[in-house]
């Protein structure tokens, strides 16, 4: 697809998501469009500028917090149902524009276009999850010790929640906590990546219209702008009582101290490190295919991308062979070419990096099988696009245990049963998602048994990427116990309370114990 096709297709997206003034500033989609600095958006398609938007500063984001309070107190009255038909109606409007979204996902993040429609297919997704949900918002009754007495657990709403989100989800991410936040009675404020700011734009001028059809306070849904300074006034602001940080480790550690701090309530999905063990009774063909999707989907950019195969020594020279085949007939490119298989990274900082871990694992003793390399001419000039790699490598090498952010595939080769695999997958810091190919009834039960993968996610015969909403996503260790999505994450949106009623004369108190007067 030529530049100025793109750049046609992305003015049209834009313009039907109501971000309008390309290039010459654009507004958040309510009253606090930012009287900070100017940045601006360029994607790492074709390194054209996208768009520019003023930053959050403080006095406006005191705005913001006030807006969001008197919100609070009309939305959490409505009944919950109620509160899912907005969402319904938000989860058919996305259905009107998935695809103009959905491209403007893949040209500001670099992503392909069909996993920036795969994206806001999980919006709607989520946005159908919880209006269900707003239906089931269930405590549960308990029976009394003393007689006459009712006792019960009920939900309700916490108040503000604070969202910061990552580049690599521009918009899927934000949906996870803000549908469930929603129906749960909360309003949100959501600080997105700088690296992707026109995407939250777009979002919340698809939700703003919404809520004025239907005469509500825009401000149950806030955004606001700029880089980690701005995400600091919330995590550092006693009126939100929920944090819910995406991004790295490093950043996460400063979020969780610095909510902790105020006794406020963190929802943490940090790094991952994520490996898939073959063992000999593996399916080879969806091995294959689950390994290079992992390791090269969104150019590897994802929290469970693949990062490691830990393969059996009985057939790791058949599944390298094969996986250097597969990456010969990669095509990279312009992700919203439908032909090509991977886009850029977000941008030179993280090629950068990715440059930086090839020599550091060759360093450490690795050896490329699939040489890596930074892609340069026509097609190419964001100078974003970089070739997948596969390195021979030991789980104790340094960068094996960093997460890198890029397309690079690390081959551990192991001996002996299913425990020296696990051993070895378990052995990072990182607890995200996992993986096991197998065909082997007792090894896929060991991998999830209570000695199997320590992470959040396991996964049998199908690979670490990609997530249905249905269940709760997170992780555990240094990717910070958080969960998102399905299942009953909402619980993590609202306060519990418990509920003692006494309907008779007398005044018993528990455990027996007596006071008269």
């Amino acid at each position: 697809m030529e530049i100025e096709t793109t750049t046609k297709t992305i003015q049209d997206a834009l313009n039907k998501l109501g971000v309008k003034d390309i290039n010459k500033g654009t507004s958040t989609g309510n009253d606090f469009f930012g009287n900070g600095e100017i940045i601006e958006s360029y994607s790492p398609v074709d390194g054209k500028l996208i768009g520019k938007i003023t930053t959050t500063t403080k006095e406006d984001y005191t705005k913001v917090i006030e807006t969001a309070q008197t919100a609070f107190k009309t939305w959490r009255l409505k009944p919950a149902p109620q509160r899912g038909e907005i969402v319904r109606q938000f989860g058919e409007k996305l259905r009107e524009l998935k695809q103009p979204l959905g491209e403007l996902v893949s040209y500001e993040m670099g992503k392909s276009l069909q996993e920036g429609l795969g994206e806001v297919q999980e919006m709607i997704d989520i946005c159908d999850f919880a209006v269900g949900l707003s239906r089931q918002l269930h405590g549960f009754t308990m029976h009394s010790e003393r007689p006459g007495h009712r006792m019960y657990d009920q939900y309700h709403p916490l108040g503000i929640v604070g969202i910061i989100s990552a580049f690599n989800f521009p918009v899927a991410v934000w949906s996870w906590n803000t549908a469930l936040a929603w129906i749960s009675g909360d309003v949100c404020i959501w600080k997105a990546s700088e690296k992707a700011p026109l995407c939250s734009i777009a979002c919340q001028n698809i939700i703003a219209e919404i809520l004025k059809e239907n005469n509500l306070p825009e401000g149950i849904s806030n955004i606001i702008n700029g880089d980690y300074r701005v995400g600091e006034f919330m995590t550092a602001d006693k009126n939100i009582p929920l944090i819910s940080a995406t991004g790295s480790i490093r950043m996460g550690k400063i979020v969780a101290k610095t909510v902790a701090e105020r006794l406020g309530k963190s929802l943490l999905e940090l790094g991952g490190n994520n490996a898939i063990i073959v063992t000999p009774d593996a399916d080879i063909k969806m091995t294959i295919i689950g390994a290079v999707f992992g390791a090269v989907g969104t150019a590897g950019q994802r929290c469970t991308s693949t990062r490691r195969l830990i393969i059996h020594e009985s057939i790791y020279d058949k599944l390298k062979n094969a996986l250097v085949d597969a990456y010969k007939q990669l095509r990279i490119g312009n992700p919203l070419d439908a032909k090509n298989h991977v886009g850029p990274l977000i941008d030179k900082d993280a090629v950068k990096m990715y440059e930086d871990a090839l020599i550091k694992v060759v360093e450490e003793g690795g050896t490329i099988l699939v040489e890596g390399g930074v892609l340069s001419g026509k097609g190419y000039e964001s100078g974003c696009y970089v070739k997948p790699a596969i390195v021979e490598a030991e789980n104790h090498y340094k960068i094996v245990q960093h997460e890198t952010f890029a397309p690079i595939l690390y081959l551990l080769k192991y001996s002996g049963d299913v425990d020296n695999a696990i051993e070895i997958q378990n052995g990072v810091v990182q607890g995200l998602s996992s993986a096991i190919m197998t065909n082997n009834l007792r090894e896929a039960e060991k991998f999830l048994s209570q000695t199997g993968s320590d992470c959040g996610i396991a996964n049998v015969n199908i690979g670490t990427s990609g997530a249905e909403i249905g269940g709760a996503f997170g992780g555990e260790k240094e990717t910070g116990g958080g969960r998102e999505s399905g299942s009953d994450a909402w619980k993590i949106y609202m306060r519990r309370q418990t509920n003692t009623i006494n309907y008779t004369t007398e005044l018993p108190l528990a455990q027996g114990i007596k006071f008269d007067l």
